[in-house]
């Protein structure tokens, strides 16, 4: 589509999971200006902040695309800040680097991504560029549900909250999750790329059938149970009858579990064990946890997908695993080394295996969300409310 892309940027140092409350069951993945906003208060905007002159307002560097789908929004955010936009020759990062350096921009009080496919020219967010922003940054608000090519931990540590857009695309992703997942339920890859040619589309008929299995009654495993783990359980579970069992380094409430009819194990390994298919979604900072050991837990017969970080799994031992047959099918919608798939896994596709290109959060809807919520972000923050999506609370220098 004609919209910004997701691909992701190199992987900067580990970063925590977001605090991004989950959305409503009720609606789930609303981006709505009602559930995008912080608590109601009053703004306090007008007060002068760290670096700005009395009287004048806080200044928004906003790094990319102009905004396009909330122009109401973008209205009150001009009146309360001023915003200013580096060309795309100043974001590359040895210009961008000088126009800090030289203060080009002024004290700005804020960092403003609204886009994923631009914005990001100066590449990783790191020491040398943090070093270089003004004391006067007191938030950086990004799209993308990911932020492995920011140091949210040295933002942090400087007093700067970073936010991220995983609100935004907590809906897009795991609708997407969800087709993964009946894909390899249903062996689709095989049956779609046999229909090209009449002698296939009759060995897929008559095949396709003794390797196809119902969703319903099977038990999938959730990697992690954030905003888009409690979307997956609930399309899940309410629309197909799976039974849903999750681990997760921090055990949901008991509300939270009775909501979503979702057993926690102690152990990702006595999930792995137990599951028909595991999915993947937690955030990158787990490091490596579907490697050859872990690989071994898996039933026979068992579906993996994997809607979070390529750098998760090794990847030459699930292709090891497929070649064994051990795993029954797999899909991936991200991979190690993006934009280039594992050789072994592609001479899968097409059979049993589902390999996309990081598409999952990839629709209108999401941009239209990563763009207001950026915003909603810096006005809750400047507007000394508290974050809507934020990151990395726990390292936030507050003095």
């Amino acid at each position: 589509m004609a919209e910004p892309t997701n691909t992701p940027m190199p992987t900067a140092p580990p970063t925590p999971r977001s605090t991004s409350p989950a959305p409503a069951l009720s609606r789930p993945g609303s981006t709505s200006a009602a559930t995008l906003s912080p608590p109601k208060s009053s703004l306090s905007t007008s007060l002068p902040l760290p670096g700005a002159p009395l009287g004048s307002k806080p200044i928004v560097l906003h790094i990319g695309d102009p905004v396009k789908y909330n122009p109401e929004t973008y209205t009150q955010f001009t009146t309360q800040f001023e915003v200013v936009r580096p060309s795309a020759d100043e974001r590359q990062r040895p210009a961008f680097i000088q126009a800090l350096r030289e203060k080009r921009w002024g004290d700005f009080s804020a960092i403003f991504r609204p886009f994923w496919g631009t914005g990001g020219e100066m590449g990783q967010w790191d020491a040398e560029l943090i070093s270089l922003l003004p004391e006067s940054v007191r938030i950086f608000a990004s799209a993308g549900a990911g932020f492995d090519w920011a140091d949210t931990r040295l933002l942090g540590e400087r007093g700067i909250v970073y936010c991220n857009g995983g609100l935004a695309a907590a809906e897009a992703v795991a609708d997407f999750a969800v087709a993964m997942i009946i894909s390899t339920f249903r062996m689709l890859p095989y049956c779609v790329t046999s229909a090209t040619s009449p002698t296939a589309f009759s060995a897929c008929h008559a095949d396709a059938t003794a390797q196809s299995r119902n969703l319903r009654g099977r038990t999938l495993g959730l990697v992690g149970l954030g905003n888009i783990g409690q979307q997956i359980a609930h399309k899940c579970g309410l629309a197909f009858g799976m039974e849903i069992q999750y681990y997760d380094i921090e055990r949901k409430s008991s509300t939270v579990e009775a909501d979503l009819s979702a057993q926690y194990r102690e152990s990702m390994e006595a999930l792995v064990r137990d599951a028909d298919c595991v999915v993947l979604c937690t955030p990158s900072d787990a490091g490596c946890i579907v490697d050859a050991r872990s690989v071994a837990w898996f039933k026979p017969g068992a579906r993996f997908v994997n809607i979070a970080r390529g750098s998760l799994v090794e990847e030459e031992a699930l292709a090891d695993a497929l070649e064994r047959g051990s795993l029954a099918a797999i899909a991936l919608d991200v991979h190690a080394d993006e934009p280039n798939v594992h050789p072994r896994l592609k001479a899968f596709a097409g059979d049993r295996a589902l390999l996309t290109c990081h598409n999952a959060g990839g629709t209108v809807e999401t941009h239209v969300g990563f763009e207001e919520l950026s915003m909603r972000n810096i006005m809750a923050v400047l507007g000394d409310e508290k974050p809507i999506t934020p990151v990395n609370l726990k390292w936030l220098r507050t003095s």
